[in-house]
């Protein structure tokens, strides 16, 4: 009777090594689930810190590409006109280079590009086009007028060794974005501009700044 009591009883020992079992092989699914999910986490940050490492140098290579290209520009050099056209005279790039149109006796077209100025065909936005045409200041600014009337180009006073001029920004052509300074020498004008936007800083910190010319 006794032996049939023992039977039936559940043996504490066997319950604990049971449960005891279970957590294990728990804490064992918990632990690898756990090192599982460290190592797709610790793959994905390592991802993001290469990308973004990567990132950081392609930024700190494009910085130092463009500081360099600045730093080549140094020193400037100066270019000087016919002295019976007003001498105009001013500053640009050492990287650039310029084609002076000489055909013509009572006007003057210098163009300035980086390395070799390209062809003169009409489809080239140049850094710089420095003009002396012979047209008087009042009628060369009317040849912008529907421009300025439809919004295209804004103007603003400008001046420039104590002579007073107009500025001009905005679009030329639908090819053509940048900007111009007119002033009037004698009975010509004296057109200064940059055909491309991308030239904005030499035509407004190098050319502007230090153009000069005779009235």
């Amino acid at each position: 009777m006794k032996r049939n009591k023992e039977l039936g009883m559940i043996n504490p020992i066997v319950v604990t090594a049971a449960v005891l079992s279970v957590l294990t092989v728990g804490l064992g699914t918990f632990s690898i689930w756990a090192f599982l999910n460290y190592q797709d986490q610790k793959n994905n940050v390592d991802a993001k810190i290469a990308v973004a490492v990567a990132d950081a140098k392609r930024v700190q290579s494009v910085d130092d590409q463009k500081t360099f290209a600045e730093q080549e520009k140094e020193p400037s050099r100066q270019l000087t006109g016919p002295t019976d056209l007003g001498q105009v005279t001013f500053s640009y790039p050492k990287t650039w280079s310029v084609y002076v149109d000489k055909s013509a006796s009572n006007s003057y077209e210098a163009y300035l590009f980086p390395l070799v100025v390209p062809a003169i065909d009409g489809t080239t936005a140049f850094a710089a086009r420095v003009s002396i045409i012979d047209t008087k200041y009042e009628t060369a600014l009317t040849s912008f007028n529907e421009r300025l009337k439809n919004g295209s180009l804004k103007a603003s006073p400008v001046t420039i060794s104590g002579v007073d001029g107009t500025r001009l920004d905005g679009a030329f052509s639908t090819t053509v974005k940048g900007s111009m300074v007119l002033f009037k020498i004698r009975d010509k004008t004296l057109e200064v501009y940059t055909q491309s936007q991308t030239y904005q800083s030499d035509f407004d910190n190098t050319i502007l700044k230090t153009l000069t010319f005779n009235k």
